[in-house]
């Protein structure tokens, strides 16, 4: 029953995606960015949907399970008040330019901010090459999922394979249109099974109280927040959600908003929606303490699924299982697609290594990139056995840190291609310094003092932004004027 829902519930989404191929105009721009057509609505639920990955299920109730209770001020509060905050001042500035010069990627804005080939190509690697574990948090999720789900019955990789086929289905299909539609539906459902399976399994245990009395008996530090997470990493992760200003994936979500005002919605109902998915998955992996003590390592990643199959009927766990693989699909949709961007707009057309493309083979090459994506994500999650969690946060570490060279982009009219190659660099040294140190400990801090890595990259990036912008020469004020209308 449990496995027959799923896969009802994966054949809706399919069909969604390829309704959707009804609506496409076979454009660059209508297959990469919706033809700029997307409203507030659907705003709203696709980037909340693709900001909330398998991370914000499986990753936060594995870590709140690992470290208690205050794991939700990790991430969930510092996210409901900066990324509100990032869309605003970020996200409809780089539609207004994005929109007026016809962009269609983070590379072509960065190219046309400054005239720098060079920086638009460095750029791209880092983008893909932090992209990457992101991608593979999702396809790994799937296979957790479906192991779990079904206790065994079928193996991980299954899952993995079925999430990435789904999505190639209909992302190819219909393209940013396809995918908003679709992640419209599956962040409703994530949201509404998450809530669901709050409530049952919390009623199970007796009620809040009572299961936060048993959680006390045997592991009572687990409700204790000053003393499980250190002052400095809280002050520390609040510069993490500033990872969503440079995600490829919301960038293109970003572009494709049919006005400025269509943002007026993911600004203000985005701390809601935060509240709604992660109260329930830090509440139930600190609960999973109760019934499943011990997890060690990437096994707490299950810690959710775990609580669904013990407490949820066949169907019910059938239709909350799916409602954790729409949270899973509703992120690696957007962010495989945003690859296929990239690659056919700032490698392959750029470089004119096909010569010129027309309209239709720049959405049939964007199709065979977002294919050779997904596979190559699914290979690698058959052998990676990391936290998501940790993957979540190294990744968002690298995004949070390029921020300063887009806000510099917006706002600063003295920057210079020299500051943004300078901050791009560093972030490159600094995030592969601490990386390299800091992967195989979850609760690394720079010098064991608490401080998590992402302040001192962004700190590196800042100031190598202001001192490469400030020793080269200016740029041209009509270059400046493009994407700064008021400068002189």
């Amino acid at each position: 029953m449990t496995l027959a829902v799923i896969f009802a519930y994966l054949g809706a989404v399919l069909l969604i995606g390829v309704w959707s191929n009804r609506r496409l105009a076979a454009t660059g721009e209508d297959f990469f960015v919706a033809g700029r057509t997307i409203g507030p609505f659907v705003l709203l639920m696709t980037l909340f949907g693709t900001h909330m990955t398998s991370f914000a299920l499986l990753g936060a109730s594995a870590e709140s399970y690992r470290i208690g209770i205050g794991v939700f001020s990790l991430m969930a509060s510092s996210s409901a008040l900066m990324v509100p905050i990032v869309f605003f001042f970020v996200g409809t500035r780089v539609w207004a330019v994005g929109s007026r010069l016809g962009l269609l990627t983070q590379v072509q804005f960065v190219r046309a901010r400054w005239g720098s080939d060079g920086v638009g190509l460095l750029l791209f690697v880092v983008l893909v090459l932090l992209l990457l574990p992101y991608l593979l948090i999702g396809v790994m999720g799937g296979g957790v999922v479906l192991g779990q789900i079904t206790d065994g019955a079928a193996p991980s990789w299954l899952g993995s394979l079925l999430v990435s086929v789904v999505v190639i289905g209909y992302v190819t299909s219909g393209g940013l249109r396809g995918t908003a539609w679709v992640n419209t539906f599956q962040t409703a459902m994530f949201m509404l099974l998450g809530a669901v399976t709050a409530i049952l399994i919390v009623a199970s245990l007796g009620g809040v109280g009572e299961a936060l009395d048993r959680v006390a008996e045997s592991r009572p530090e687990l409700l204790v927040r000053g003393e499980a997470i250190h002052p400095l990493r809280l002050l520390s992760y609040t510069l993490i959600p500033l990872s969503v200003g440079t995600f490829p994936h919301i960038f293109a979500h970003w572009l494709s908003a049919k006005r400025a005002a269509t943002f007026k919605a993911p600004v203000v109902l985005y701390p809601v929606c935060i509240a709604v998915v992660w109260i329930p998955s830090v509440l139930l992996g600190l609960f999973g303490n109760i019934d499943f003590p011990g997890l060690d390592g990437a096994a707490s990643n299950s810690v959710l699924v775990r609580m669904i199959g013990l407490y949820a009927p066949d169907l019910l766990a059938g239709l909350l299982g799916a409602g954790v693989f729409a949270a899973i699909m509703s992120s690696l949709d957007s962010q495989s697609l945003s690859l296929g961007t990239m690659f056919t707009q700032d490698v392959v057309r750029h470089y004119r290594w096909g010569g010129d493309l027309n309209e239709a083979r720049q959405v049939r090459l964007g199709r065979l990139f977002v294919v050779a994506v997904v596979a190559t994500v699914f290979l690698l999650s058959l052998v990676a056995e990391r936290s998501i969690f940790a993957l979540s946060v190294w990744s968002f570490t690298g995004f949070a840190s390029l921020l300063p060279v887009v806000v510099a982009a917006l706002y600063w009219r003295r920057s210079t291609a020299a500051g943004a190659c300078a901050a791009i660099l560093t972030v490159i040294a600094l995030w592969s310094w601490f990386f390299v140190r800091g992967i195989g400990n979850p609760d690394y801090s720079v010098g064991g003092a608490g401080i998590m890595p992402v302040a001192v990259v962004f700190a590196g990036s800042t100031l190598a932004m202001i001192a490469g912008s400030l020793l080269s020469r200016p740029p041209a004020p009509e270059r400046i004027a493009r994407f700064i209308p008021c400068a002189r």
